[in-house]
């Protein structure tokens, strides 16, 4: 499926069906910026000419150091074989997580709001400490997991032992960890094909009054505070107004979107959907 084929589907109007929620948890320098970055790619919603090393990581330090400190949530159109020849085009929404010791708080935050996780580890390095602790997060959160290998492509990788460790820490056969490669696109489509396949739709009461959980917010200096959520309930539109749980503030919804990866306004946010508020 090539992407310039896809047609996204609308925001506010996707069945939560064909919507899959997951996030990439891995050790620092295991490759998960090159891995969404090509993800990116490969569906379509950036470009080849726009395309730019670490393109999630917005953040001056987290360009700076090559590390992801926010969670950046991106929403992309995939297609998947559907039976007789058909094929149905799914939204995807990647959340991206921190691969930090430092930022543990952060990734807890992002993983509430999927159904799935990607485990990557690198195929030369192996399971390291980090992965260890955001897979306990993840199963803790009751996620599908799906195991992939990265950087198969250096001289240095062990697929097949590697696969054995992943395989035995989360039960399962070596021949169903997946092997990748995020700098040549290798086997990536086939990762996706995977997050459709075995991640769960969201589950939410489209009729009940809205709830939404907040996993991240930022504040930007032409905006004011874009406040990232997962729609568990109900559906929000603009200037729609809202109690913040935690404080009861009430705002009134200037903008309500989704990142794809730049902000797109939109109609509103329906069940399982996970986009931006900018509140007055």
């Amino acid at each position: 499926m090539t992407p310039k084929s896809l047609k996204a589907l609308e925001p506010s109007a996707t069945d939560p069906a064909f919507i899959r929620n997951f996030c990439i948890i891995a050790h620092i320098d295991h490759g998960k910026s090159t891995l969404a970055d090509r993800m990116l790619q490969i569906t379509g919603v950036v470009s080849d000419r726009d395309m730019r090393a670490q393109y999630l990581d917005r953040m001056d330090i987290e360009r700076e150091r090559g590390i992801t400190i926010k969670s950046q949530a991106v929403r992309m159109p995939w297609s998947s074989a559907a039976g007789e020849g058909t094929s149905q085009t799914y939204a995807l929404n990647m959340i991206d997580t921190p691969g930090h010791v430092d930022f543990t708080y952060e990734v807890s935050r992002s993983l509430a709001a999927c159904e799935g996780a990607i485990l990557l580890v690198d195929a030369a390095q192996g399971i390291e400490a980090q992965t260890l602790a955001n897979l306990y997060l993840a199963l803790d959160n009751d996620l599908e997991i799906i195991p992939v290998l990265n950087k198969i492509d250096l001289p240095a990788a062990d697929p097949e032992r590697f696969a054995k460790e992943l395989a035995g820490l989360i039960g399962g056969d070596p021949d169903d960890v997946l092997r990748v490669s995020g700098k040549t696109g290798a086997g990536v489509e086939e990762l996706l094909d995977r997050v459709i396949e075995r991640i769960p739709a969201p589950k939410g009461d489209p009729d009940a009054p809205a709830r939404a959980m907040i996993f991240d917010s930022v504040y930007d200096s032409y905006r004011g505070v874009v406040t990232y959520v997962r729609m568990i309930d109900g559906s929000l539109s603009p200037r729609e107004r809202i109690q913040m749980m935690s404080t009861r503030t009430i705002h009134e919804l200037l903008e309500i979107g989704v990142s794809s990866p730049e902000p797109v306004p939109t109609k509103g946010l329906g069940v399982g959907e996970v986009g931006y508020l900018i509140t007055g």
